[in-house]
């Protein structure tokens, strides 16, 4: 690994288990879908008692908040941002993640909604980690 990412090897590795994370969400989905005998290409309108389109639903928000992690921690990485800071919301946007995910699983809608904070206000302070490094 190049010397100039050791500082930033929690982050990384925060975006490994992210990886693996989304792996076992679109697993997880898809073994849903094929238990309930859904059809590939076909909304899934069933709602919130079915477990498929929890599943379908957690792998969905996963993807629409995924683009700006995928950008903000590179980027942070890049300016130099305060490592320290830059790996800990790495690791609190993982968390938040696999809560929300763990949770709209288990139908826990208020804990669901606590995780997605988490993940949300990690990527904000890595917006504000990029700002300021860039100031």
């Amino acid at each position: 690994m190049a010397e100039a990412l050791l500082a930033y090897h929690s982050a990384l590795i925060a975006l490994v288990v992210l990886a693996a994370m989304i792996y076992v969400q679109v697993l997880v989905a898809d073994l849903a879908g094929m238990g309930a005998k859904h059809v590939p290409g076909m909304p899934v309108t069933s709602g919130h008692a079915s477990f498929h389109f929890r599943a379908v639903r957690a792998i969905g928000n996963t993807n629409e908040t995924l683009g700006l992690t995928l950008l903000l921690v590179p980027l942070a990485i890049a300016l130099a941002a305060n490592p320290q800071w830059t790996n800990a919301m790495a690791w609190a946007y993982v968390a938040g993640r696999a809560g929300h995910m763990a949770f709209y699983y288990a139908k826990l809608g208020l804990a669901r909604s606590i995780a997605f904070g988490v993940g949300l206000a990690a990527q904000f302070a890595l917006l504000v980690l990029c700002v300021v490094a860039v100031l």
